[in-house]
Order: structure tokens, then sequence, then C-alpha cells
């Protein structure tokens, strides 16, 4: 499989957004890449709620999803777009951050909704309420494409293990963590937590990444990274937004797995801890 990244800087501009995505379609297509791979957030990335909610749509009207829908078709490639905010698909009025798998005819095989969203805090006084807008998904999801089970997960998603074990238990080898991540968290934490997901997974692990100074003020750290299942790193962008590609060897997956059987040998562990 090769696989094509587009390491973006989303603004608040969807047309804008719509339009460097369908670009990279056809340039990953033009590459040979048999799928395309967004970030979070890649169709609209802005912290002013007031005119995010005055531009969002539902998934039915969205006009990032239905322009990317229509260049896989037309370019006969698999899309996945890492995330797009939504509103209008939730009973409780909170939006939706939710990923997307489009195949080679521009239908939608599968659907994820982050499930863990970022409330903290600090010390320093700042407070984050992702819940406050977001609604939390309740799905763990996986779909089969041409090149094995993909497991989803988007950002902060990628903290909690105990996700990717419920995705491995569920069959994925290829597991997927869109992001948009700040650039002193990705400094810290970015590679070694997603080395360490691919290694105790034996899965490849494909994270695009938001990059660069963005219109709504905030800096993301980009990095987009192609992990294989012993944990090398095969695609690292840096801090440049562009197309990167990687080439994916599907049976790495079952000789790593065969030197290290983790997941053959880990059992359920009880939820009662014995203290003494």
């Amino acid at each position: 499989m090769r696989a094509a990244l587009f390491q973006m800087t989303s603004g608040i501009d969807p047309a804008a957004n719509a339009a460097a995505i369908v670009e990279m379609v056809t340039r990953a297509k033009g590459e040979g890449a048999d799928m395309l791979f967004t970030p979070e957030m890649a169709g609209y990335l802005d912290r002013d709620r007031t005119r995010a909610s005055a531009t969002l749509r539902n998934e039915a009207e969205d006009g990032v999803l239905a322009a990317v829908r229509e260049a896989a078709a037309r370019e006969g490639l698999w899309v996945h777009v890492g995330s797009l905010p939504l509103k209008g698909e939730r009973a409780d009025g909170r939006w939706a951050n939710r990923s997307f798998l489009i195949d080679d005819t521009g239908a939608i095989r599968a659907r994820y909704d982050k499930i863990h969203l970022f409330d903290v805090d600090l010390a320093t006084g700042e407070s984050w309420r992702e819940s406050s807008v977001y609604g939390p998904g309740e799905q763990v999801v996986a779909a089969d494409t041409p090149w094995g089970r993909m497991g989803f997960s988007i950002c902060y998603d990628m903290r909690f293990p105990d996700l990717y074990r419920a995705l491995t238990n569920a069959g994925a080898t290829i597991l997927l963590a869109p992001a948009a991540f700040t650039v002193p968290t990705g400094q810290a934490h970015w590679h070694v937590l997603l080395r360490a997901r691919a290694i105790e997974a034996g899965c490849y692990v494909i994270a695009t990444a938001q990059v660069g100074q963005h219109e709504d003020g905030r800096t993301t750290y980009g990095h987009s990274l192609v992990i294989d299942p012993w944990g090398d790193v095969l695609l690292d962008m840096g801090d440049q937004a562009g197309l990167g590609l990687a080439e994916i060897d599907l049976t790495r997956i079952g000789d790593v797995r065969g030197r290290v059987p983790a997941l053959a040998n880990r059992r359920m562990i009880a939820k009662d801890v014995t203290i003494s």
C-alpha cells in the first residue's frame, strides 16, 4: 500500500480547505498512492465558536465532504478525512468531531465520532472544555479496506490505550490517528505516544496532523507520521504543510507479531485491584 498524507494548515474558509484537499486527491493519485489521509479538522479549524456556529453545517449539507467524495470518485482514490466539525447531528445540540472513510467510488464506508474529549483546568488559570461544544462518540469503529482492517481514533484518543485494545481485538491492523496537536504537547508526547500505540498493538499507525500558524491564531505541531508495527518511523513530515508518501508492507504485521506475540499473550485484567 502506498499511503499519501496531506499535512494541512486548515483555516476558517471551508471552500479553501476543500479546494486544497481536492488538489491533493489529484496529486496523490498522480504519485501512485492507494489512499489519501487528512488531519483532524481538515475542513474547518476555528476556535471562535460564534463564527464557527454560523459556518458549520450538518453532514448532508457539508460542502467539504461533498467535494472530497466527488474528487475520490473522479480519481478512483480512497480517502480518509481525519475529521470534520459538524453541527445538527446530535440530539443534545452539541457538535460532532467526525472522521470519514471514503472509497474509490465516493461512497462513505465508515464514520467515527471522537470518543475522548479534552477537558482540563490548568494551574495557569486556563480552562479547556471541548465537551461544552462537542459531544463524545459512543462507538468504537473499524472498517475493512483492500489493505486490511483500519481502526479509527482522533487526536486526544491516542492517550487512551483501551481504545486501541478494542480495535485490535476487532482485528484492526492499521490504526488511524489524525490530529491537531499543540506545539508544547506535540514536542513532549506526539512521537512517544504514537510509537507506543504501534508497538503494543503490532499495527501500523498513520497519524496525519495539522501544522503551523492558523487563521484563528493557534499553532499546531505537524510531524505527520507513519509508524510500522516495530515502532520504526517510516515518515515524519516535520513542520511544513504538504504531501508525504510512505510505502506500507502489510507482511510486516505478521512478521512483528510473530517475533513479539503480545496480542496472543495478553490477558483480561480484573477490574478489582488487590491492595496489600
